[in-house]
C-alpha cells in the first residue's frame, strides 16, 4: 500500500507509519500562497502557517494548534483591496474512512461540536495542509468592508436596500413575480 500523492495547493502528507507527536509547523510557499488565492477567490495570500499538536487517538488523530495567515481580499461593497490578518484557533480530527462519523440513538442522528470537525482518511495517511488551508477558508469573511465601502453607499451607486448579502437574491424574486 502507498501513500495517497499530494493533490491540494498546500499538501502536507503525514503517514501514521512515520508518525510523531511532536508539536509541528508548516508554512505554505510562495507558489502555494499564489495558487491558494486562485482558489479561495483572494486578492493575494501573504502568509499561511500553522503550528500544531497532533496526538493519536486509537485509529484518529486530534489536531489541535493555530493557524495563521495575512490575505488580500476584495472589499463586497467596493472591491478594493483589504487586507487581513488571520489568526484563529484549530481542532479537528482525522479518522479512518469508514469509521461512522455521526452517534445514532433510537431518535435520529445526534450531531456534536466534535462531530462537525472530523475528516475522513484513506491509506493510513492524512493531509494536515489541506485541512488547515481549509481552517483558513472558513474564517475569512466573506462579506468584509473597507472604509471606500461607505462612500460607495453615500454615492447613490447602492441605495441601503441594496446593501445587505441577500439583497442579490431579492432582486431576482422580485423579477420572477
Amino acid at each position: 500500500m502507498s501513500a495517497p500523492e499530494a493533490t491540494g495547493e498546500f499538501s502536507r502528507i503525514v503517514d501514521l507509519r512515520q508518525f510523531d507527536q511532536a508539536p509541528t509547523h508548516i508554512a505554505a510557499s510562495t507558489a502555494e500562497c499564489a495558487a491558494l488565492a486562485r482558489r479561495f477567490g483572494l486578492v493575494r495570500v501573504e502568509q499561511l502557517e500553522a503550528d500544531v499538536a497532533c496526538t493519536a487517538e486509537g485509529a484518529s488523530v486530534r489536531v489541535t494548534g493555530r493557524v495563521r495567515a495575512h490575505i488580500v481580499q476584495s472589499c463586497a461593497v467596493s472591491a478594493e483591496d483589504l487586507p487581513v490578518t488571520i489568526d484563529e484557533p484549530i481542532a479537528f480530527r482525522f479518522v479512518p474512512s469508514g469509521t461512522p462519523l455521526l452517534a445514532t440513538d433510537e431518535e435520529g442522528i445526534e450531531i456534536t461540536a466534535e462531530d462537525c470537525d472530523e475528516i475522513a482518511f484513506d491509506q493510513g495517511c492524512f493531509d494536515l495542509g489541506e485541512a488547515v488551508a481549509q481552517s483558513m477558508a472558513l474564517a475569512i469573511d466573506p462579506f468584509a468592508t473597507g472604509p471606500e465601502a461607505d462612500q460607495v453607499r453615500a454615492s447613490g451607486l447602492l441605495g441601503a436596500e441594496n446593501t445587505s448579502p441577500f439583497a442579490a437574491l431579492a432582486a431576482l424574486t422580485k423579477k420572477e413575480d
